[in-house]
């Protein structure tokens, strides 16, 4: 049985990450052929990634066809699967995420904060026609999103959109499931953590090694600044003996925005005023990337992506895919809806979730309640969510106001109007919503107050 697999946003430096993934697994998931979409503004980047993966595919010597294409429509009849891997507005729209807040001296980041709710402004509209055009030419098809912020992005989908074969993926559960491997010195196959939360701001309550219950050797392990327990996009700070301690959580990398919040934002303003943002990094090495992938005898992944922060990337997505074709009923973290898995959400409310997989999609294992010490902030936090996606699909501009406002890295009634001021006129050629015809020469707000 043949497979297609569409990647929109395969003009992207991550994309030979799925393809590796996808010719590793050739066996059993049995992919005949990969069309790479990309928008006008990423043509040259698409040309670039598609010969690079057409020398991929090529030296593996399977039989697939791999193609690129500005049209996404066409590329997506007969698609079985869709990977989404975009970013509205690229890596200068990241600047503007980061450099604004960080200007207010809020937390500059692009998944969480200012910077998040308005990567998520920018991006659900698009995905939501996107989801449309998919119900429409091949409403079989399942889509993988992997675009941030995945959580936020898979609930609008999910609740807005005709489609609902959608499933949202991360790589941090899997890269949190690897350092927990390395701390205990054990094989990532014999590790499982269960998870209860949301994308970004889910916690391991339970860790199994091979069914043996080692919570409580991980925590202890995990006060000691010995291990780096984060991904290569995230700088590591360690966390407090009475932390731990007091939570008896495993907390992600992410969470240190949270709970580390003026560590992280002196950090941060240093490297704002000495080297630049996290976006701006990720320019000049993503610069660097291309030019190593024009490289006409490369053939395989560099191994010069691993810094792009990406690790286990196509694991995650590649493994959804796999299981699903085959029905495997395998155990994996996913962003979907939680349908009771956790009691005190609605069952509507995107999660992320340990889940059986089968052709069906993804079944929720209950973890019953949020542990009590983190139950306050993380209903906050979801409630936040529903907030953003409120504001993305009104365009109003109080929507967007009282989302940010709300959110525990501004919370600031003041400072938020500036933010929001500066964002919404860095962004307003992404954000069509907010904006409706011209006065004098000059776009003005629809649905401002």
């Amino acid at each position: 049985m043949s497979v297609k697999v569409v990647i929109v946003g395969g003009g992207s430096s991550y994309t030979p990450e799925l393809i590796e993934g996808i010719l590793n697994r050739h066996s059993s998931f049995p992919v005949s052929e990969i069309v790479l979409v990309d928008i006008e503004e990423g043509k040259e980047k698409l040309e670039i990634v598609g010969k690079l993966a057409s020398r991929m595919v090529q030296s593996s010597g399977k039989p697939i066809k791999l193609s690129w294409t500005l049209n996404r429509r066409e590329a997506f009849v007969g698609a079985d699967f869709i990977a989404t891997q975009i970013r509205v507005g690229g890596l200068k729209a990241r600047a503007a995420d980061e450099r604004i807040p960080l200007s207010h001296g809020f937390i500059g980041q692009e998944t969480n904060g200012a910077g998040g709710l308005f990567k998520a402004l920018r991006t659900i509209p698009v995905l939501l026609e996107l989801a449309k055009d998919v119900h429409e030419i091949c409403p079989n098809a399942w889509i993988i999103n992997f675009t941030n912020p995945a959580g936020i992005v898979t609930e609008a989908l999910l609740k807005h959109s005709p489609h609902k074969k959608i499933i949202g993926v991360c790589n941090i559960p899997y890269n949190m499931k690897h350092s927990i491997a390395e701390i205990l010195e054990v094989l990532p196959e014999a590790v499982r953590i269960e998870f209860i939360g949301m994308n970004h701001f889910v916690f391991g309550q339970k860790v199994l090694v091979d069914g043996m219950d080692r919570t409580e050797e991980v925590l202890d392990k995990l006060c000691d600044d010995r291990f780096d327990y984060s991904p290569a996009n995230i700088v590591n700070l360690g966390w407090s003996k009475t932390f731990i301690q007091s939570t008896r959580l495993l907390p992600n990398p992410y969470h240190q925005y949270y709970f580390q919040t003026r560590d992280v934002l002196d950090k941060d303003l240093k490297a704002f005023h000495e080297n630049g943002t996290r976006a701006e990094v990720v320019q000049t090495l993503e610069k660097s990337l291309f030019e190593i992938y024009k490289n006409p005898s490369l053939s395989e992944k560099p191994k010069e992506l691993e810094k792009r922060g990406g690790a286990f990337y196509s694991d995650v997505a590649c493994s959804l895919m796999d299981s699903i074709h085959n029905n495997k009923g395998d155990i994996q973290t996913v962003n979907t809806s939680n349908n009771g898995a956790i009691s005190d959400l609605p069952d509507e409310a995107v999660i992320e979730v340990n889940c059986v997989i089968t052709k069906d999609g993804p079944k929720p294992i209950a973890v019953g309640s949020l542990p009590g010490t983190v139950k306050g902030i993380t209903l906050q936090m979801k409630a936040f969510e529903e907030l953003v996606i409120r504001a993305a699909i009104s365009g109003n501009y109080n929507d967007a106001y009282t989302a940010l406002v709300m959110n525990p890295l501004v919370a600031d009634e003041k400072r938020s109007k500036d933010v929001l001021d500066e964002l919404l006129e860095a962004h307003k050629d992404h954000l069509p919503q907010f904006y409706g015809g011209q006065e004098n020469g000059k776009q003005v707000h629809a649905k401002v107050y």
